[in-house]
């Protein structure tokens, strides 16, 4: 009896244990809160809207630089669209990415190769490095440009010279 009523507690405590568990272990590693977590832009939901996002929040522009976040669009084969930090520049139409979930599901990848491929040399169409193949992959992937890690834009203040002692200069918010 005692046996019986021990393992019955025994498969009790485990299977609590599995639910509580499970969840850490079933999901994997997606690009959009790594990216996060390394570039330091604070944005959330799926990777297609951080563009968007980061618009009057962050600068964004079409050159790339280092600690930048690349923010791919949805496509067909990538509806949530993708997000990757620039991890070096090597040149205005070639970078090294660091991000997550692109080669191998939920996999890190660091310092792989990405290269702009459209006409315009905008970074409208990019080319990215992708494991099984050792290689660039085929596709061009559309991409709307580059979020800048400098910070969260705050509205700066409009400033003009105040008398001050002199030869020094004093600033003063215009009211």
């Amino acid at each position: 009896m005692k046996k019986a009523l021990f393992a019955a507690r025994f498969a009790l405590v485990s299977a609590c244990a599995l639910m509580t568990a499970a969840p850490a272990f079933a999901g994997y590693l997606q690009c959009v809160p790594f990216a996060r977590q390394v570039s330091g832009i604070d944005i959330r939901g799926n990777a297609h809207t951080w563009w968007d996002q980061a618009a009057g929040r962050y600068e964004r522009g079409q050159a790339p630089r280092e600690g930048a976040v690349l923010a791919f669009a949805a496509t067909r084969k990538m509806p949530n669209g993708h997000v990757a930090m620039v991890s070096k520049v090597l040149s205005p139409r070639e970078v090294l990415l660091t991000h997550a979930n692109w080669s191998s599901r939920g996999g890190i990848e660091r310092d792989v190769r990405a290269v702009d491929v459209s006409e315009a040399g905008d970074w409208s169409k990019v080319r990215v490095w992708f494991g099984p193949m050792h290689d660039l992959g085929l596709t061009a992937y559309p991409a709307h440009g580059f979020i800048y890690a400098n910070g969260p834009l705050e509205a700066a203040p409009q400033l003009a010279a105040k008398a001050g002692a002199p030869g020094i200069a004093t600033f003063a918010p215009i009211e």
